[in-house]
């Protein structure tokens, strides 16, 4: 794949770039290895310093750069804004509380282990490779870079190749808000040459948000080199309503959450579980506010849905409908390309899916929703466990009884009551099974590219 911007509003080239050399790359890494051991002998007030300074610079730029994100990848210029400002707060969050966060931790009583003191501190690794991909192309890598830089590690980004200036406005992002050169540096590279970084001897670990197949092969050959690995890769998240909901609420939200970010999003909701009492209802409400989205230009600030980010995505989608509508499935609306220009999508719900159809196990990367009808709580939970992925889950329900059976049950990395899931600094984010191992964000976060040291006194 070219590293290029595409407009997937018209398919227009924008601009493309020419990868690294060898030579470049290992330029590269010789800056961010001189920067581990500058980085380190900062203390955290000076690099909360430089992260509010990178912050401001988010914000006052935002308007730019929310227009970036829009024309390279599609998202609607509202949200493009959301994002950028998202970021903005997350490195806040992280400037005032890195310290707090990573502070020493002593043993209550130290007697216990024969010691006059004894406590657990947290180290910087030093460089971590992050591997991000386009759907969020500035959330996703400063919910690693922020907490990553204020522990005191060394930023090294390959970006996915259809958002090469996003990645490129963060190359330069952190060098200008005072952080040592080399402290956070870009590698414009193809997916083939990210192993021969990841096994370079001054890279000490990585982390890749993205497919499945893509985190086994970083994860195959950290778990080789013996090196620390943090992976967030995809989702199916089930969104379960049940009798005791506000069903009207719960369908209104659930397009929300169905199609957030075009409905390209690891959490967006994607398998809608409805108990049969209320699904009638819940479906009428749900197919209208599908029907109602305005699906158009991304730089309108009307538009609600814009262009799938990629010609392949969406021929994915319309594969993944085809499939279940030629084994049986009901198609309520939508499924299909709009407009003879970009890659847009009519946002769709598909109704009596089953096991056989590729809808049933495969994520769907776009507009495209499942809806399912069970009995009682116990099947819904059955349903919802029944996938590969566990990343998060949404539960519509005002019965205690069955928010704590959900809770307990369900097999994901977070639980959302009575609201759609959606990412904070203040907690940690991550999933389970295919979904990934490790977490971001929160102090669980900030920690993952630490070194936990036992410090021990006679």
């Amino acid at each position: 794949m070219p590293i290029a911007t595409v407009n997937p509003a018209t398919g227009e080239l924008i601009e493309e770039f020419a990868s690294l050399t060898k030579e470049q790359v290992d330029q590269r890494l010789t800056r961010a290895e001189a920067a581990v051991a500058t980085l380190r002998a900062t203390d955290f007030d000076t690099r909360a310093r430089w992260m509010r300074a990178a912050a401001d610079l988010v914000e006052a730029e935002a308007a730019d750069t929310a227009r970036m994100l829009t024309i390279e990848m599609g998202k609607p210029i509202t949200q493009a804004r959301g994002e950028v400002l998202k970021c903005a707060y997350a490195m806040r969050f992280y400037a005032d509380n890195a310290e707090s966060l990573l502070a020493d931790q002593p043993l209550a009583d130290p007697s216990t282990v024969s010691a006059s003191a004894a406590y657990t501190c947290y180290e910087p690794l030093g460089v971590v490779l992050a591997v991000m991909p386009w759907n969020y192309p500035m959330w996703q890598v400063i919910r690693f870079a922020a907490p990553a830089l204020m522990a005191g590690n060394v930023g090294l980004l390959k970006h996915a190749s259809n958002v090469p200036q996003s990645a490129m406005y963060l190359d330069q992002l952190f060098e200008r808000a005072g952080f040592p050169v080399g402290s956070f540096q870009t590698l414009l590279i193809g997916a083939a040459d990210v192993e021969a970084v990841l096994r370079d001897r001054r890279v000490a670990a990585a982390t890749l948000t993205g497919s499945e197949p893509a985190g086994r092969s970083v994860a195959a050959v950290a778990g080789s080199e013996v090196k620390k690995v943090v992976l967030e890769l995809g989702g199916s998240d089930p969104f379960i309503v049940l009798p005791s909901a506000d069903i009207r609420a719960a369908a209104r939200t659930a397009v929300t959450a169905r199609t957030t970010n075009n409905g390209q999003s690891c959490i967006a909701a994607k398998r809608f579980i409805v108990h049969t009492e209320v699904y009638e209802e819940f479906v009428e409400a749900f197919v209208a506010g599908m029907k109602a989205l305005t699906v158009g230009d991304p730089l309108d600030e009307g538009t609600e849905i814009g262009p799938i980010a990629t010609q392949s995505g969406r021929r994915e989608l319309a594969d993944l409908v085809g499939d279940a509508v030629a084994k049986g499935a009901v198609l309520r609306c939508g499924g299909s390309a709009v407009g003879t220009e970009g890659w847009f999508f009519e946002p769709a719900v598909l109704e009596e899916v089953t096991a056989e159809m590729r809808v049933y196990r495969e994520e769907a990367f776009g507009p495209l929703a499942v809806v399912h009808r069970v009995d009682d709580v116990e099947q819904a939970v059955k349903l919802a466990n029944d996938s590969s992925f566990g990343l998060s889950s949404s539960v519509w329900t005002t019965d205690p009884d069955e928010e704590r059976f959900l809770i307990s049950r369900l097999a994901a990395g977070a639980v959302f009551v009575n609201g759609m899931t959606v990412s904070y600094p203040q907690l940690p984010f991550g999933g389970i099974k295919d979904s990934g191992i490790g977490r971001e964000l929160a102090a669980e976060g900030i920690r993952e590219f630490c070194n936990l040291k036992t410090v021990w006194k006679g």
